[in-house]
């Protein structure tokens, strides 16, 4: 049975750093492309970076040169740096498996991530 783990949000002041883990338990994340997505209120769910079984990172502009994202084959965790942070990116964030250029998992709870003074 699949389940998408995702930790890490919180309230944050504008500037400040965040890091968002999503453990995998039933599936083997190590030959998957993996995903974050977040979804702000009244808004779409939006790509905001990828990282392929090779390795290769992608990032929604948004976020480039803000956000990292990385995995731990070893764990099955995907994780995602947050860093500069700002009150455009309060929204809950997920992670999933990408395939064939969409989401192919279930979204599950995500984490709640506010930036706020």
């Amino acid at each position: 049975q699949l389940l998408l783990a995702v930790s890490g949000g919180g309230l944050v002041q504008p500037g400040g750093s965040l890091s968002l883990s999503c453990a995998v338990f039933g599936s083997i994340i190590s030959i998957y492309d993996m995903v974050w997505y977040r979804q702000a209120p009244g808004k779409q769910r939006e790509l905001v970076a990828s990282i392929t079984s090779g390795g290769m990172k992608n990032y929604a502009d948004s976020v480039k040169g803000r956000f990292t994202i990385s995995s731990d084959n070893a764990k099955n965790t995907v994780y995602l740096q947050m860093n500069s942070l700002k009150p455009e990116d309060t929204a809950v964030y997920y992670c999933n498996r990408y395939y064939i250029g969409r989401p192919v998992w279930y979204w599950g709870q995500g984490t709640q991530v506010t930036v706020s003074s």
